[in-house]
């Protein structure tokens, strides 16, 4: 049945001390570790498929007893409206203009989530990743479900670790185009791009602090690859570790004061450091076994997820402080949404690596399946 606005808006307001009255009785339960199921219906084609695949990233699943139905419309426009099952009322009704239909239903979708999952939106968001052809690899980006994908580099060469400047309008990530390791800044906008950091040896890994004032990077210019940080425009570098050992793949905390980094000395572990310097501590993951690697950071600062293992690979996720540490996905290169609760990792299909959404409470997966060729090194712009 089609939604009828004008109609859904008159009974909210003649119908708003029925609801009162009938709504307290209903029981919504928003519970983070289990699958929601709701039922959606007015929604045609784009509209509805959009809806369907951005709430079940969040596990809200279409299922025969609905807890919850979504009524809507996409003549012209999305309109739509959620309601708790046995409630004669809808909890709100809203109409989405502007932009595609595409976008309308991404709205709509982030509505819902913050509704059931009382979660920051995330459907509306980019990703940047690598892409693998034949000989070379080239930096992507894309809508966070894989859709209005651009190619941004084309230098038939190698590209690693993708990563996003505040703000979204930039990214840094290394390039051996010059048949060297260099950092490079790449502006989305203008499709200008400069050389961030081309020192003697190797220079990789570059990761900008969350409040966008510094740049933590690995590079190799004192020997060994070391974990160093500069402000955003180059200057200031200093070095924080100078061992022997390999570290690589630094990220940040929430607060920029802090970097969780990789440092290999036989077994790779994980491993804290102040931004200002300081001693280096291991951060205990208790359960994990192998390598880990390839740290990020939750924005929330609750968590830190990482990899662990070689072929196959596994996803954890611990408490930030350190302990007990959950396996929560197979797959590999882990990062964070800015909800703190979904993350975009890597995994192995059939022939290609694909990127894959977790829902990390739940542990429900999906795979984003639109983008031809193998994809790896996924990073979220927050």
């Amino acid at each position: 049945m089609k939604l009828n606005l004008n109609l859904m808006l008159a009974a909210l307001l003649f119908g708003a001390l029925s609801l009162q009255a009938q709504d307290r009785v209903i029981e919504i339960r928003k519970s983070t570790t289990r699958l929601i199921p709701v039922s959606i219906t007015g929604l045609t084609g784009e509209a509805a498929d959009v809806l369907k695949f951005d709430l079940s990233v969040l596990g809200i699943e279409v299922a025969d007893s609905p807890e919850y139905i979504i009524n809507g419309s996409d003549n012209g426009r999305v309109e739509g409206s959620l309601t708790p099952a046995g409630a004669s009322h809808p909890l709100w009704l809203r109409a989405y203009a502007g932009g595609s239909v595409r976008a309308q239903a991404h709205a709509f979708a982030d509505d819902i989530a913050k509704e059931l999952r009382q979660t920051t939106p995330i459907f509306r968001t980019k990703v940047a990743f690598r892409l693998s052809r034949v000989g070379a690899t080239e930096v992507c980006v894309s809508d966070y479900d894989g859709y209005g994908m651009i190619v941004l580099t084309h230098d038939a060469t190698l590209v690693s670790s993708p990563s996003w400047i505040p703000g979204g309008h930039s990214l840094l990530y290394t390039s051996w185009m010059n048949n060297k390791t260099e950092i490079y800044e790449h502006n989305l906008a203008t499709g200008a791009r400069r050389v961030f950091a081309g020192y003697p040896g190797a220079s990789f890994s570059a990761e900008v602090a969350p409040d966008g004032r510094r740049v933590a990077m690995i590079l190799s210019k004192s020997g060994s690859p070391n974990l160093y940080v500069c402000n955003l425009d180059g200057s200031g570098l200093k070095e924080l570790t100078f061992t022997r050992d390999d570290d690589s793949s630094p990220c940040w905390a929430p607060d920029s004061r802090e970097i969780c980094f990789v440092c290999r000395s036989g077994r790779a572990m994980l491993q804290k450091i102040s931004a200002d310097g300081g001693a280096a501590v291991t951060v205990h993951a208790g359960g994990a076994y192998g390598n880990l690697t390839s740290p990020d950071w939750s924005p929330d600062g609750s968590q830190i997820a990482f990899t662990s293992g070689s072929r196959p690979f596994h996803i954890w996720v611990m408490p930030a402080s350190g302990g007990e540490a959950k396996m929560v996905a197979d797959g590999e290169d882990p990062c964070w949404a800015p909800n703190s609760r979904t993350l975009i990792f890597t995994q192995q299909g059939n022939d290609k690596q694909v990127l894959s959404l977790l829902d990390v409470p739940t542990k429900h997966v999906k795979t984003v399946r639109q983008i031809s060729g193998s994809c790896s090194e996924p990073s979220w712009a927050r």
